[in-house]
């Protein structure tokens, strides 16, 4: 009993703590700052509009959590910060961070009644009203801003499966539900024998065709718009899924994969990637935690396990199946058609 202490629990429990400093820090740019160089205490703290009662705590805090280095009173970014936090750098990852703060941290609030209940928490949880993703597509500079979050969370995954998926011998291949396109475009840069589509409702085509041109690959990707419910895939070697399967219950899922397995050629893959939970669904936590905010999110979205999608491929005719992990707690599923 001696060596037992309540310090895990009370970090858990107090998590929120360490979040908000963090959250807080992206919102008021405090990394974007500090990627010029580093400051002196009085001037970061009066660029950035702190009260002198919070100003060094806060500061400082942010240095124990890692997320700041102090050397001789100069306050500067980490090299992960540095690299990820700084809106003005191609790696920043901070607007989905930017979406955490402004939606979800206080959605999260409800996790209590969402779980007695089975019901989103999110704009929708009152049933009036669009919902957030119809109010977000109609908005174009919102929507542009959330594509780009979401190539921000993706994109270590999406130069993993640009590098590791053997493309050799395929020519064609559809990124669906391809959002600002980075997953299409990184397949694209690493292998310049393909040419590529994405595919996504219409209001996402000049996002995407204004990502592509940006990297050099407009002349090899092309946007086909489409609703992924109502309308057949295109035919093509390979069909990607990154972070889509998670957002729908299981018969949605299954006849997504099942859409696939028709349009692929003979010989083609379905690649899918989410956070997927291990088998024994005692490890990853973050895929958990993910299918709880699907939980928080959507009517009827959840987070799975390897096992759980390559059955789901087998009942759709895959002949073939694999699990193969990418980066942090992405994974992706191959089914061989």
């Amino acid at each position: 009993m001696a060596d037992i202490t309540p310090g895990h629990i009370l970090q858990t429990g107090l998590g929120f703590w360490a979040s908000k400093a963090l959250l807080s820090g992206v919102e008021m740019g405090v990394f974007t700052e500090l990627a010029d160089g580093p400051q002196r205490f009085d001037q970061l703290s009066g660029r950035l509009g702190l009260h002198p009662r919070s100003a060094r705590d806060y500061l400082d805090a942010l240095v124990a959590l890692g997320l700041l280095q102090r050397v001789d009173g100069m306050y500067s970014n980490t090299p992960e910060t540095d690299l990820f936090l700084d809106r003005r750098k191609p790696s920043y990852i901070g607007g989905m961070l930017e979406m955490a703060n402004a939606r979800l941290y206080g959605f999260w609030n409800h996790l209590t009644e969402a779980l007695r209940t089975g019901r989103p928490q999110n704009e929708a949880r009152d049933e009036t009203g669009p919902s957030p993703f119809e109010a977000l597509y109609a908005d174009p500079a919102r929507l542009k801003n959330f594509l780009a979050a979401m190539s921000g969370v993706s994109h270590g995954g999406n130069l993993a499966i640009a590098k590791k998926f053997p493309w050799a011998t395929a020519k064609t291949y559809c990124d669906v539900g391809t959002a600002q396109g980075d997953l299409a475009v990184q397949i694209a840069l690493a292998n310049p024998h393909l040419t590529g589509i994405g595919f996504d409702l219409a209001e996402v085509g000049p996002v995407f065709e204004e990502y592509a041109k940006a990297n050099g690959v407009g002349d090899r990707l092309r946007f086909q718009p489409g609703d992924f419910f109502k309308e057949e895939l295109p035919h093509v070697d390979v069909i990607t899924m990154g972070h889509i399967l998670h957002d729908w219950g299981l018969q949605d899922k299954k006849m997504l994969i099942a859409k696939a397995h028709k349009a692929l050629n003979p010989g083609g893959s379905l690649v899918v990637y989410d956070a997927i939970i291990d088998d024994d669904r005692s490890k990853n936590a973050f895929g958990l935690m993910m299918s709880l905010n699907m939980l928080i999110e959507t009517a009827e979205g959840f987070d799975y396990t390897g096992a759980d999608c390559t059955g789901w491929m087998k009942e759709a005719g895959f002949r073939e199946t694999r699990v193969e992990h990418l980066v942090g707690p992405d994974s992706m599923v191959v089914g061989v058609k």
